[in-house]
């Protein structure tokens, strides 16, 4: 499960995991001869490069050269994954070239190359006059840039390896340049290792992928090596398949041969083993039944001019007939399909972009953040949905989703569809004006859900591409925190778009999600929901901290909803449910000696006891502060009081639960655990659990949010959590695959990924962590805030502690965008707000500095009237505009 839900035998130490345009030069033409590319030195795009560990505008072997921003790396490169990404396919290896196995699901074989739903490769290996690349040949430098990676290699012939994925096409590319000072001719060997296999069974479950996996085939035909896997599991509710994936090139090779093994320098292969974490490295599982070929060409270099050959990996479950399609798709135009791939991402990043001269990493993180959502895109076709009962049973299908696309939760393990990770991705896609994917994640977990659980309303927790869901049906205890966060994503999407048909689209299914928490999860009609939320520990109460909160906030955003439609009786039963959860909420849920909120309720192991709270110090503590509320005729805020909040913030930043890249899952204390406490204490309750001093990127993101909510914009208050979540992505002290935003910090209880096995790792790319960069930057400094439901925007920024500036372009608002700029200039505060297309009626404003009072305001050069309003982000001075562009002075006293 996704759950921060407590390790499974199989998942050993990384299982603290939670549940929950630039201008461009026009390129230079490419010359075609043989099928081998000449690129002379074709510049793909022009810009700068954003320079972090070394990072340069790449020119790998003359090759092509494709870099508004890149990364780079040139230490302990075997030890760091790789990962280039496509909606229709992805490709994880090491920062070398080459492929140990590597993730948990199914041991060692979450990696390679993949298509939703199933994995083609191994690995693709080549080698050069008998010199294998990142063995033999040293690897020097590895870039990851906007929607591609390059590795470049040393040696008398330079190498540079370009690696991406077309999206839309089933198919992974690989670009190999080679230059040479003087002409020569090379043998060049590829390598190829198939392993077609489902995204499920998994390695634990019943039936198991050791059942379900049966041995490939290889065959040569046509320049290209075919490999495929046919038949049907013996298990019941097998169905028969054909998968097939396809690796060559246009360039015609001289010679291939077919063994069992071909991986380049890893033959003889290395087995994982079933359990633990010897050896460090591997190259291929126990439940492997692939098969090998080798590919090789003669290629002539002529002195100092470089030459790049394009070799493509397609497949699909499909049969032959379907991946001959891709294969042929992807070597069409190679260079036109990467010079797409990166205008695409040009205009991703062009999107929300920021100046932020008073942070420059977090500017730096919005950016790639960006792009780690972007990369995180999936689509799967023909999911035949059935409840597999966490890995239990292996049902026939309830039906079949003909389409559903996503952002996939984590790579490798978990790039597939979840609840709750979606719905918090929600805040942060909508930040960065990624709309359509938010609305096709929401479709999908929609339709599963409704097919799976007969219309009652549940949303189902893990769906894997090939339909099966693996927890979050009506017969699992499922998870009560994404049924009730459902709704809030819903409407936040309709509140930046305006898509009203979006909203009457989902508005059915949102609320029938808390008729369904009330008719099924309360059961004690307390009004508190019972059930699994984000965290599932041992001693917590039936009834969870941040269900609840959810479930207050999803009542305000379905009234809300239903008040557009005119839908009264729906209005006032959300309305009515939301007033008394809130009336109750600070009595019940406030633990005073604590400094804190309750993480549950009622004692499980003294059922009589009911509402008791139980304090254990876990993260969702700070859920309370985080998740706003939308009321009528009040100032946005979340559902704790001020006054707790602010005890509970101060609480939250001590090193009883704040580590140096951010917020502990299990913060340390007093605790009848036989562990013990590791850390400080800042409060006299003994809690029955141990402390998790691991730090996820969600759980800094939730702290990053609650901080910004109460407006704790100082460097000890909110940045110290966006920082944190910048760090792990963009600090090369501290990442494993540069820009890219880990699951889990290096922490004290959670060693770095990059000292673990490959096998044993949390995710090298999160999505979710991205919420705690787009939505502090875009929604609180910048102060964006659309309502264009009700055909309203207000923008009220507020600067950060210490920074005198920050500003913001082309952020995404319905049809249209919005340009922000706020600064403080000696005791002059200037907000400017450019309208691009958006039909609303706007406020501008910003929030006072603290102690600051106003003694004039002006709108465009006039005297204008204005509002002060008393909200928890602080005094805000509010204008209403007059047009598409407005600047707006407020003198201080």
């Amino acid at each position: 499960m996704r759950c921060m839900r407590a390790a499974k035998k199989e998942d050993t130490a990384m299982t603290l995991r939670p549940s929950v345009r630039r201008s461009t030069a026009p390129p230079r033409r490419a010359r075609r001869t043989a099928g081998v590319t000449l690129l002379a030195t074709a510049t793909i795009l022009a810009g700068t490069a954003s320079a972090t560990a070394g990072s340069t505008p790449p020119q790998a072997a003359g090759g092509p050269t494709v870099a508004p921003s890149e990364l780079s790396e040139t230490t302990r490169l075997a030890d760091r994954r790789s990962l280039v990404v496509g909606d229709r396919a992805y490709a994880m290896g090491d920062e070398t070239g080459l492929y140990p196995a590597a993730g948990w699901h199914i041991r060692g074989e979450m990696g390679g190359f993949w298509t939703q739903p199933i994995k083609l490769l191994d690995g693709l290996w080549f080698g050069l006059d008998g010199a294998w690349l990142g063995k033999d040949v040293a690897a020097q430098k590895y870039t990851s840039g906007h929607g591609y990676s390059r590795i470049d290699y040393s040696g008398d012939v330079r190498v540079g390896r370009t690696d991406f994925v077309p999206d839309g096409i089933r198919a992974t590319l690989v670009g190999l340049t080679l230059e040479s000072s003087t002409a020569k001719t090379v043998k060049l060997d590829v390598d190829a290792h198939s392993e077609l296999m489902a995204s499920y069974p998994w390695g634990w479950t019943t039936p198991s992928a050791a059942a379900a996996n049966l041995p490939d085939t290889g065959a040569y035909a046509d320049g290209s090596l075919r490999f495929r896997e046919q038949g049907t599991p013996s298990y019941p509710n097998a169905t028969e398949h054909d998968y097939a994936a396809f690796v060559g090139s246009s360039l015609r090779p001289t010679g291939h041969a077919l063994s069992p093994n071909n991986r380049g320098p890893q033959d003889p292969a290395v087995i994982c083993p079933a359990d633990g974490t010897t050896p460090a490295r591997c190259d291929d599982s126990l439940v492997g039944k692939g098969t090998g070929g080798r590919l090789t060409y003669d290629v002539s270099l002529a002195a100092g001019k470089s030459k790049t050959i394009w070799f493509a990996v397609a497949g699909s479950d499909g049969g032959v007939s379907a991946t001959q399609r891709e294969y042929r798709r992807a070597l069409s135009s190679p260079e036109s399909l990467l010079k797409a791939k990166t205008r695409d991402r040009q205009e991703i990043d062009s999107m929300s972009a920021v100046d932020l001269p008073g942070d420059r990493l977090l500017q730096q993180s919005v950016e790639w953040s960006k792009q780690n959502l972007a990369d995180s895109v999936q689509e799967a076709r023909n999911l035949r949905i059935r409840d597999v009962n966490e890995g239990k049973a292996y049902p026939a299908p309830v039906g079949t989703i003909d389409t559903a696309r996503w952002f996939g939760a984590g790579f490798p393990d978990y790039p597939w569809l979840f609840g709750t990770d979606g719905e918090y991705t929600a805040y942060a896609a909508v930040a960065a004006g990624q709309f359509d994917t938010t609305k096709e994640h929401l479709r999908a977990l929609r339709d599963i859900s409704d097919l799976l659980n007969n219309r009652s309303g549940k949303v189902a927790h893990e769906v894997v591409p090939t339909g099966d869901v693996y927890f979050g049906s009506n017969q699992s205890a499922g998870n009560t925190d994404e049924t009730a966060k459902f709704p809030s994503a819903v409407a936040t999407l309709w509140r930046w778009t305006g898509d009203d048909r979006f909203r009457n689209e989902m508005y059915d299914f949102s609320v029938r999600n808390l008729q369904y928490i009330y008719r099924e999860l309360d059961k004690d009609s307390d009004g508190w929901p019972e059930g699994l939320a984000n965290v599932e520990r041992s001693g917590m109460g039936v009834e969870k901290l941040d269900s609840t909160v959810y479930l207050a906030r999803g009542l305000r955003d379905v009234a809300d909803m239903a008040a557009s439609k005119h839908d009264t009786a729906v209005q006032q039963w959300a309305t009515a449910r939301a007033t008394d959860l809130e009336s109750r909420f600070e009595a019940q849920w406030w633990v005073p000696q604590a400094l804190g909120y309750a993480d549950s309720i009622d004692d499980p192991a003294n059922p009589a006891n009911d509402n008791t709270p139980i304090f254990q110090r876990h993260w969702t503590g700070v859920t309370p502060m985080e998740a706003v509320l939308v009321r009528p005729g009040q100032p946005d805020s979340p559902l704790s009081s001020t006054a707790n909040a602010t005890t509970a913030l101060d609480q939250r930043e001590k090193p009883c639960y704040t580590g140096e890249f951010g917020l502990y899952h299990t913060g340390t204390g007093p605790t009848s655990d036989p562990a013990g406490n590791p850390g400080p204490s800042c409060d006299p309750v003994v809690s029955q659990v141990k402390s998790e001093r691991a730090m996820f990127g969600l759980n800094t993101s939730i702290m990053a949010v609650a901080e910004g909510n109460y407006g704790r914009l100082g460097k000890d208050q909110q940045q110290v959590y966006t920082t944190g979540n910048a760090r792990i992505q963009l600090d090369p002290t501290v990442w494993e695959t540069p820009g890219a935003m880990p699951e889990i910090a290096p922490s004290p209880d959670s060693p770095a990924n990059i000292g673990r096995p490959f096998y044993d790792r949390s995710m090298a790319l999160q999505a979710w962590g991205a919420y705690g960069i787009l939505w502090p930057v875009v929604h609180q400094q910048l102060g964006v805030d659309p309502d264009l439901g009700h055909g309203k925007v207000a923008v009220i920024p507020q600067l950060p502690e210490g920074q005198q500036k920050v500003a913001g372009s082309n952020i995404r608002l319905g049809r249209g965008s919005v340009d922000v700029s706020a600064r403080l200039t000696g005791k002059e505060l200037r907000t400017d707000v450019k309208v691009k297309g958006v039909g609303a009626k706007f406020t501008i404003g910003a929030v006072l500095p603290t102690g600051a009072t106003v003694k004039s305001v002006s709108l465009d050069g006039r005297s204008a009237s204005y509002q002060l309003v008393t909200t928890t982000r602080g005094v805000e001075v509010q204008v209403a505009a007059r047009g598409s562009s407005s600047a707006l002075k407020i003198a201080l006293h």
